[in-house]
C-alpha cells in the first residue's frame, strides 16, 4: 500500500498524502446522537442533519474522506478501521425490527487509513495507531447520524476509536493532531452526547423539559466551547453535576476530538440544544 509523506517528525503537521488531496478547510462537527430511533423517526433532530448535509457542495465542499469519532467504540490502544466495506453494527437491543434493518452501505478508504494511521501517534506512547481491517466497522454513533446526512452513502468512511484506559488529555492531544486532516478534504464529525444518563430517562416528556443539573451541566459545556477553554474542557469530570451528567464519560469524550481540532478563533454554532427524555442533551456543534 502507498505510504505516507513524512517531512517532519511531528504527527500530522506539514504532511502529504498520496490518497487524499489538498482542499479548503472542511469543518468540524460534535454530534448529539441520542436515541439510535433518531435515524428512522421523523424527530427534529433528523430533520437538523438532514439539512446539514445539503449544505455539502454548497457552503463546503463535498468531502474525501469523514473521520468519525463515537462514544460506542472504546477499545485498549486507538484504532482505526481499515476495511473497504464497513459493516453496519446494530450495537443496541430492544428496539424495533425496522431500526436492525437498518444498513449503511458506505465504502471504508483502506489505503487513507493507512496513512492516516501512520500520521496519528497515540499520545502516551508515540507510536503509530492501530489498524482494524476486518473486526470492527461503523456502530450507531456513526451511521445513526451520517445515514441522515449523506443518505446517498457515497463518501468514504473511517472511525477512529477511543482508549478507554487513557485520561481526557490524552483524548484531546489526539484531537490536536486531528486539525491538519482538515485541509486534505477529511470532514470529522464527532459523535456523542453532552448530557448522557440512561438512569435518569423519562419517556414522553417534551424535549425542552430536563433536571436542573442536566441544564446546569449542559450550559458550562456551552460556555467553554464558547471560551474555547479546552483545559477546563478535560477536566470536565471535577465539574458540578459531573458524575450525574455522565455517569460514565464516554459519550462526553468525542467533544474533546471535535473541540480540539478547532482553532480558537472559529466561533461554535450549535443546534439542536434541548434534551431528549429529560437526560439526554442533543446539544451539537459546528465550527468552520
Amino acid at each position: 500500500m502507498r505510504c505516507l509523506i513524512r517531512l517532519i517528525h511531528h504527527p500530522t503537521e506539514n504532511v502529504v498524502f498520496k490518497t487524499l488531496r489538498p482542499s479548503p478547510r472542511m469543518p468540524v462537527m460534535f454530534i448529539g446522537h441520542g436515541s439510535p430511533m433518531n435515524v428512522i423517526e421523523d424527530t427534529v433532530y433528523r430533520q437538523s442533519w438532514q439539512a446539514l448535509g445539503t449544505q455539502f457542495g454548497t457552503t463546503w465542499p463535498k468531502p474525501q474522506l469523514i473521520l468519525c469519532v463515537s462514544a460506542h467504540w472504546l477499545t485498549r490502544g486507538w484504532w482505526l478501521t481499515a476495511m473497504p466495506k464497513p459493516k453496519t453494527i446494530h450495537d443496541f437491543g430492544g428496539f424495533p425490527a425496522e431500526l436492525f434493518a437498518q444498513q449503511y452501505p458506505v465504502p471504508g478508504f483502506p489505503g487513507a487509513a493507512v496513512e492516516l494511521a501512520q500520521a496519528l501517534r497515540n499520545p502516551s506512547s508515540g507510536e503509530a495507531i492501530n489498524l482494524d481491517p476486518d473486526q470492527w466497522g461503523l456502530d450507531h454513533g456513526a451511521w445513526g447520524v451520517l445515514k441522515p446526512m449523506f443518505p446517498a452513502a457515497d463518501i468514504p468512511v473511517v472511525q477512529l476509536s477511543m482508549d478507554a484506559s487513557q485520561p481526557a488529555s490524552s483524548h484531546l492531544a489526539l484531537g490536536k493532531q486531528l486539525k491538519t486532516l482538515r485541509g486534505w478534504g477529511v470532514l470529522l464529525v464527532a459523535s456523542g452526547n453532552v448530557v448522557h444518563n440512561l438512569r435518569a430517562l423519562r419517556m414522553g416528556v417534551a424535549d425542552d423539559q430536563t433536571y436542573d443539573w442536566a441544564q446546569a451541566f449542559d450550559q458550562q459545556v456551552a460556555e467553554r466551547l464558547v471560551a474555547h477553554d479546552l483545559t477546563a474542557l478535560q477536566a470536565f469530570e471535577t465539574w458540578p453535576h459531573a458524575s450525574q451528567a455522565h455517569p460514565s464519560d464516554e459519550h462526553f469524550l468525542p467533544l474533546l476530538y471535535a473541540a480540539a481540532a478547532v482553532d480558537a478563533t472559529e466561533a461554535p454554532r450549535f443546534f439542536n440544544t434541548g434534551f431528549q427524555a429529560v437526560s439526554i442533551a442533543m446539544r451539537s456543534v459546528v465550527w468552520g
